[in-house]
């Protein structure tokens, strides 16, 4: 039950991350996190805010500028499998570069793989609220992401956006992510052939340049403060609802993701060697930057509002803020204009923590079974009937325009 029930939570976890999972994100002050506290413990420590992915950028430059993206898409349609080869058809220089980009760094460890997947099985209920109500919300309010987004390709249809961006938190958290059967690989190499064709069409648009104080989006502390939004906001909600964790589906969880974070082109002296690492980084390049934006208030709305086509916003509007409310908290909820709803926000903040000590085996009393069962159940079914809509094939794809509301 659990197991199915975090294969379909996680799908539509990622989806609700979709105003900007692993996309890009903000800049803070000065850079002086050590590449010391690194995968690999050492690196030239120059700052990622001006570093970004010149092997993509370059390839997928050239593609656009040679008018080669939509057949190209087409082609790699086919290609949905780890271990798949690739199609027919590419041109030399795309498939040298994928062929390349595909292999998993020389540091992953299978076992510490296999791990996380037990740790994926055991907390899927959990990931999926965060993955959803904490990691997506948040990216509303990470400013450059939310005006990258916003004035991209994605931000003209939200809903195809979070399809897409669905698929890796789906993937990440599948029985065999990075396995030849899987696809977490060829979800993390395509995602970053987009977040290249970002950065060459971006600076074209006017509404973008005029909003941004960058001049080139994506860059690699961008990726990483996204990166933290997700497993590193995760483990920080674990802590606080004081969730028993063993030590090696922590070290698991955290490697998969490491994993992930190479596979979208991050260098390894910018991925951290631990939780400890992650958590410092993130209080300097991530924590302080959170701030509303016009752009990150729409999405946020946007993001609410999905599920008129299935409830008129009458139900799932109200518990979606609230999820938000509880999550990221009054600062954050404040700044996107959610109001504190007079049901919703209590429950959460009233169960919760019983609902985490009697899930955990912790609390034998003062929860009622059946309130526990109900609860329990009532996350698993509001997230799955919310998203239902987007169960469809997903294919990510090379974008070839921005926002066509925005010329």
């Amino acid at each position: 039950m659990e197991d199915v029930s975090r294969r379909n939570v996680l799908k539509a976890s990622g989806a609700l991350g979709a105003a900007g999972a692993l996309t890009v994100a903000g800049q803070s002050g000065g850079w002086s996190w050590s590449p010391a506290n690194s995968v690999p413990g050492r690196g030239t420590g120059a700052d990622p805010h001006g570093v970004w992915d010149p092997e993509a950028d370059k390839v997928i430059a050239a593609l656009l500028d040679r008018g080669e993206v939509p057949r190209v898409n087409k082609i790699l349609r086919a290609w949905q499998k780890n271990g798949q080869p690739l199609p027919a058809g590419l041109p030399g220089d795309l498939r040298d570069f994928i062929e390349d980009a595909r292999q998993l760094p020389a540091w992953t460890d299978r076992d510490k793989l296999a791990t996380a997947v037990r740790f994926n099985q055991k907390r899927g209920t959990y990931l999926g609220l965060l993955y959803g109500f904490a990691s997506g919300m948040m990216s509303t309010v990470i400013p450059k992401e939310a005006r990258a987004v916003y004035y991209s390709k994605g931000g003209a249809d939200m809903k195809d956006r979070i399809t897409k961006t669905a698929k890796l938190g789906y993937d990440i958290g599948s029985l065999n992510a990075y396995q030849p059967d899987g696809e977490m690989v060829v979800t993390c190499v395509k995602t970053r052939m987009a977040h290249a064709a970002v950065r060459h069409l971006l600076p074209q648009s006017p509404w973008w340049t005029h909003s941004a104080d960058e001049k080139i989006p994506i860059s690699q502390a961008d990726i990483m403060n996204t990166w933290h939004s997700l497993p590193t906001t995760v483990m920080r909600h674990f802590d606080k609802w004081n969730v028993p964790i063993a030590a090696d589906e922590s070290e698991g969880f955290l490697h998969s993701w490491q994993v992930s974070a190479a596979m979208l082109g991050v260098k390894d002296e910018y991925i951290p060697k631990s939780w400890s690492a992650a958590d410092a980084q993130a209080k300097q390049t991530l924590d302080p930057i959170l701030a509303p934006t016009a752009e990150g208030k729409k999405l946020a709305n946007i993001l609410l509002d999905l599920g008129m086509n299935l409830d008129l916003t009458l139900l799932s509007r109200g518990v979606l803020g609230a999820l938000t409310r509880f999550t990221l908290g009054d600062k954050i909820a404040g700044w996107l204009d959610i109001p504190r709803e007079p049901v919703w926000t209590p429950l959460f903040e009233t169960l919760w923590t019983p609902f985490v000590a009697v899930r955990e085996g912790l609390l034998h009393v003062g929860m009622p079974k059946e309130a526990y069962w109900m609860f329990d159940e009532f996350l698993r079914q509001f997230v799955l009937l919310y998203m239902s809509e987007l169960r469809t094939p997903i294919n990510i794809e090379i974008p070839v325009l921005n926002n066509p509301h925005y010329k």
